[in-house]
């Protein structure tokens, strides 16, 4: 630096040499040179000087005087060595200064004189210059109006498109001129505001596209019910023409069918129904197709618009969304559905439609639903269907509307099925209405088996002709070579009820045949069905009725013999009913597995319950007569007679049992079962007469009995034997009927003879008189009689030798009580 410098070059105190001195004008030079450098700045230069030594100051400023004295000397000499040259050029200027003046005026003169003849010429070439830049222009214009033109051109195409709806082309044209016109011209606003347009021209297109299918969407929704119908109706003559092929396959002159929906011709086996099978209408109406019934265009449309904006996804989405609302609506059911067909008929139309639409944009578009899809939302409407079918059904009481509802279902599943849906669980629901259906069958033929049994008169039904016999046995199989031998008017033994109840249990085969049509099964497995809603009739529906029959009041002893004899009738047609089965199902009785009738057990059940009846009802009349019987206890003598109660029972068990003596006895069968329903009667009636005059007898309330009185009821008993022994109901051996009134014949004998002596002796023994008694019955009567002969010896006290006669037999009745009571205490030991 320059202050290094200066501060390095300062002389030294005065007291140096001249090599100091020397030095001192070297650096004072080198500073002189720096300040006559106008390059170099001064204020660092003067700075040095002035802030290095005390006295290089006024050095300085000597130095710098002498400095100027020299240079002042060098300028002096300068202008003395040049001054001659500067006047020898002054004078020469001087000489030339005339001749310039005078050039000077020609020349502005000649430029006058040329400015005044080239202004012409300065005016046409101005002309020529604007004419220059107006072709100029003019084929620039040309060539950038060849480039805009074809732009506007597809714009106002473009514009054409839209007013026309044909957005699929307008995307098309959009993407020409994004990619090919509008790059061309990019840099006018107009093609800016183009193209900043069109971006808002497509959401514009999205909005109306996805409008349109929110309308398609609407129409489907609301065209469901009449694609699903015409589609069933279509399954429906399918179905007519594949019996058709089975009735006609011997002809052999078919032609192909023509049974579409969706564009896909079904065919079977290759035959098609001659013009004459089936309605000739409807053969002659034209196949629908999905597209005749339903425009499919703007789903095409939206489809194909959102493809080619890339946001295809977002429309699947959405119009799977929108499906799976609309199938929960068509899934959801009419509160009164199932009050009648036709709400049926609605819901089955609206969710085949559903699925009809479903498979043609499944075939159609090519990945906007696909097979999973359609598999799951079938899957789900499969589940609901099946719950509304399982409840509704419940509710249904009329066997025809359930069958009604069977067929729709086949058809429904039919119908499916040849869209490729899987209709199995369906088949399997039908089983669950057919249970149902049978349910409603069972009530609907209790009521028919009721009004049968009210109506009929329960007596043989009379025949005064041969015709009126033909009718009856066309409609029962009876068979009977001694009534037929017989002649006119006669009366078969059955009541009008048995062939009634035979043609309704055939009606209700027919009826359980007709839900087992359609149904894809074996002929065997139909008969199965048969025979398990026949037992179902027959062990539940009919056998409750009988017994209800049985159980009414009015139903009396004669008509509890009448309807033994007709279940027995009823189940020996049986088998007649098992051959009919087999000869609507075609199935061989030996087949394996074959079920069969249970009628047999359920006639016998209902023929004991009637036997039973019988004797139930005798032992409640011998019950009402015993009420009345009003003895005198404490009687000394008897009547002499028996009691007028008795008597009337005798002789009603007399009228009762002739009864079954005017039963039909030209069957055997006839005579052998109602003499044994007559003898187990008599018997029990018997029994139950014996059995309730012993409890007479024995009565605790009954606190003493005169021997009067034993000898009355003994009189009583008596005419109960004679009864037995007069044989009531014939078939008796020997005296077996007799024997029902052995328990009181010894009882009362042990009183009447009074050998207690004897019955004390031979007590025990197989041989003894009075087997039959017990002891602790023969103390209680004894007892009760010993009560009352004290209670006479009160009474009777005017004869003094009576009363010594009854103190005596008090006593021995004392004895007999005591030996009684050891053999009473024996026992219970």
């Amino acid at each position: 630096m320059a202050t290094d410098r200066v501060h390095a070059a300062l002389p030294d105190p005065p007291s140096q040499n001249e090599e100091d001195n020397r030095e001192e004008e070297k650096v004072f030079g080198n500073i002189f040179a720096e300040l006559e450098s106008v390059d170099l700045p001064l204020g660092t230069t003067l700075r040095s000087i002035y802030d290095d030594q005390p006295h290089a100051h006024k050095r300085f400023m000597e130095k710098l005087d002498a400095r100027i004295r020299n240079h002042d000397r060098e300028i002096e000499k300068m202008c003395n060595f040049h001054h001659q040259g500067f006047v020898d050029a002054i004078t020469e200027l001087l000489k030339v200064r005339t001749d310039a003046e005078k050039l000077m005026g020609q020349v502005t003169d000649t430029n006058r004189r040329l400015q005044e003849a080239g202004r012409e010429v300065t005016a046409q070439t101005q002309e020529v210059i604007c004419c220059r830049i107006q072709q100029r222009n003019m084929a620039t214009t040309v060539e950038k109006l060849q480039l805009c033109i074809p732009v506007l051109e597809m714009y106002s195409k473009l514009k054409e498109q839209l007013e026309t709806k044909r957005y699929y082309a307008a995307l098309k044209t959009m993407e020409q001129l994004e990619k090919v016109f509008i790059p061309r011209v990019s840099q006018y606003r107009f093609c800016q505001i183009m193209a900043e347009n069109l971006p808002r021209l497509r959401e514009e297109i999205k909005e109306i596209s996805m409008s349109d299918l929110k309308d398609f969407l609407e129409s489907i929704r609301k065209h469901s019910d009449k694609v699903g119908e015409t589609a069933m109706r279509q399954a429906q003559h399918h179905r007519t023409f594949n019996r058709a092929v089975t009735k006609q396959a011997s002809i052999g002159h078919y032609t192909k069918p023509v049974y579409s929906f969706n564009g896909r011709t079904h065919t079977h086996n290759g035959l098609m129904m001659d013009d004459d099978t089936g309605d000739e209408d409807e053969a002659d109406e034209e196949v629908l197709t999905a597209q005749d019934l339903v425009d499919f265009s703007p789903v095409y449309r939206c489809l194909h618009i959102y493809t080619v904006l890339g946001d295809r996804e977002t429309f699947e989405n959405y119009y799977r969304k929108q499906r799976k609302k609309q199938a929960r609506l068509v899934l959801q059911p009419q509160a009164n559905m199932h009050e009648t067909v036709e709400g049926y008929r609605r819901y089955f139309n609206q969710i085949v439609g559903f699925f009809v639409v479903e498979d043609h944009i499944l075939h159609a578009t090519h990945g906007l639903v696909t097979r999973a899809f359609t598999d799951e939302l079938w899957n789900m409407a499969l589940s609901k269907i099946i719950a509304v079918l399982r409840t509704h059904s419940s509710y249904c009481d009329d066997p025809d509307l359930v069958l009604e509802l069977k067929n729709l279902i086949v058809i429904f599943a039919d119908t499916l099925q040849d869209y490729g849906f899987p209709v199995n669980r369906l088949f399997d629901l039908l089983f669950e209405v057919r249970d149902q259906y049978n349910e409603t069958l069972l009530k609907k033929w209790a009521l028919v088996f009721r009004e049968i049994f009210e109506l009929d008169n329960y007596s043989p039904i009379p025949v005064e002709t041969e015709d009126e016999y033909k009718l009856v046995i066309s409609r029962f199989p009876f068979h009977d070579a001694e009534i037929e031998k017989q002649d006119f008017p006669k009366k078969l033994p059955m009541s009008q009820s048995v062939p009634q109840i035979y043609t309704q249990v055939k009606e209700f085969i027919y009826a359980s045949l007709k839900f087992s049509e359609s149904l894809h099964r074996s002929s065997t497995e139909i008969d199965d069905m048969l025979r398990k809603s026949t037992n179902l009739l027959l062990t539940r529906t009919l056998s409750s009725c009988l017994q209800n029959l049985i159980k009414k009041p009015h139903i009396g002893l004669t008509e509890l013999v009448q309807i033994i004899i007709n279940t027995t009738h009823l189940e020996q047609a049986c088998r007649y009913l098992e051959e009919f089965i087999t000869n609507i199902t075609n199935v061989s009785p030996e087949t394996v597995h074959t079920t069969r009738l249970y009628g047999l057990s359920t006639f016998k059940d209902a023929r004991h319950a009637a036997e039973g009846e019988i004797y139930t009802k005798l032992n409640q009349k011998i019950d009402e007569f015993i009420q009345l019987a009003d003895y005198e206890w404490g009687m000394t003598e008897s009547d002499g007679r028996a009691s007028g109660y008795l008597m009337d029972l005798i002789n009603f068990l007399r009228s009762t049992f002739q009864v079954f003596t005017h039963l039909p006895n030209n069957n055997n069968d006839h005579a052998s079962m109602s003499g044994k329903v007559a003898q187990t009667a008599c018997m029990s009636a018997c029994k139950h007469l014996s059995t309730s005059l012993m409890q007479m007898l024995l009565d605790t309330e009954l606190k003493q009995i005169s021997m009067g009185a034993i000898q009355q009821f003994n009189l009583d008993v008596i005419q109960c034997e004679l009864f037995a022994s007069s044989e009531p109901v014939p078939g008796f051996q020997g005296d077996t009927l007799q024997l029902a009134f052995i328990d009181l014949r010894q009882l009362l004998d042990l009183f009447m003879v009074w050998d207690w002596s004897t019955y004390l002796a031979d007590y025990g023994q197989p041989t003894s008189k009075y087997l039959r008694v017990n002891p602790a019955t023969a103390l209680a009567l004894l007892e009760k009689v010993y009560r009352g002969m004290k209670d006479t010896s009160k009474k009777n006290n005017i004869f003094s030798q009576f009363r010594k006669n009854d103190r005596d037999k008090q006593k021995l009745i004392e004895t007999v009580v005591k030996q009684l009571r050891s053999l009473v205490n024996g026992m219970s030991s």
